[in-house]
């Protein structure tokens, strides 16, 4: 797998376009996000649709041909430098096909940030633009707005993510050993929905895959890595970490599901990393070369997430 292009890290005063690919965004909480964004220097400006609502599908923020077009006319703008989620949810699979990607490949890479159900787009930026993204807080997110240690991570990694290259577990090892790869992941069930769509990757073969969710019990983590096993989707990953799974049942149900599923794999399994739905979350680069160490817990980037 190949590292891919890392964009450049924001300037001061630089323009974050907000838009929302997913579900419905709370007004409150993305006032308090820009208010924060403000506070870093830079100059958030909200995508026209962001508070929209669908008609008849109450779990999308609008509807998908106004999403669609928020997010290109946002990654096509030349002043724009930063693309920032406002929420996840659902939604974002509905807007990759609606999108042009020949136009956005044209625009140049920027900063692309958004976590959960954004991993469809995450997916879609690697393999039509090539570009590394940023698993990461959304501008309407609780845990944005609130946690501190999710900002000020967040922000380091904007601004100076030369401070930010090793990422420590928790936990400890699912599977011990030390394994080198490239960055990818994001949520499971994203992940094992896409399988087989044009903007989805074939595979993990040479990745270190970051793996995380919300809301499934045991037993549908177990399918979703069940259909990535037998589709071959895990073939030649070189290492998994893994994140939160806030509402996933108990950790002592789940965490043999995962041993049984993906200790069979034969690579470093590290567990408790601190990405995801979890308070605090850090934001993670996709697309960039990296050493998972399961028995020292910890994933360190070759390079800054940005340059």
């Amino acid at each position: 797998m190949k590292e891919l292009l890392r964009p450049v890290r924001p300037a001061p005063g630089a323009r974050v376009a907000v838009v929302a690919p997913s579900g419905p965004v709370v007004e409150e909480r993305l006032q308090a996000g820009l208010d924060l964004l403000r506070g870093w220097d830079l100059d958030p400006v909200v995508a026209p649709h962001v508070l929209d609502r669908h008609r008849s599908l109450p779990h999308l923020a609008g509807a998908d041909a106004d999403r669609a077009a928020d997010l290109q006319s946002a990654w096509c703008d030349p002043t724009v430098d930063v693309v920032l989620c406002a929420r996840g949810g659902y939604g974002a699979q509905r807007l990759v096909d609606l999108l042009d990607w020949d136009a956005m490949r044209a625009a140049g890479p920027k900063v692309f940030i958004g976590f959960s159900d954004s991993t469809a787009l995450h997916e879609a930026f690697a393999v039509r633009l090539g570009l590394a993204t940023l698993y990461g807080p959304v501008a309407a997110g609780i845990d944005f707005v609130k946690n501190a240690r999710a900002q000020e991570h967040l922000r380091a990694t904007l601004f100076a993510p030369e401070t930010v290259r090793t990422l420590r577990s928790g936990g400890v090892p699912l599977a011990p050993g030390r394994a080198r790869g490239v960055t990818l992941g994001g949520c499971l069930t994203l992940l094992a929905t896409g399988y087989g769509t044009p903007h989805s990757r074939a595979g993990a073969r040479g990745g270190l895959l970051l793996l995380e969710d919300v809301g499934e019990p045991p037993y549908s983590v177990d399918r979703a890595l069940t259909q990535l096993l037998r589709t071959g989707w895990l073939d030649g990953v070189a290492g998994v970490a893994l994140g939160s799974w806030h509402r996933c049942g108990p950790y002592e149900e789940l965490r043999p599901v995962l041993a049984d599923r993906l200790g069979g794999l034969g690579v470093p399994v590290v567990e408790e990393l601190g990405f995801g739905h979890c308070e605090g979350a850090l934001t993670v680069p996709f697309g960039v070369g990296a050493v998972l160490d399961a028995d020292e817990g910890t994933l360190t980037l070759d390079a800054p997430a940005l340059r």
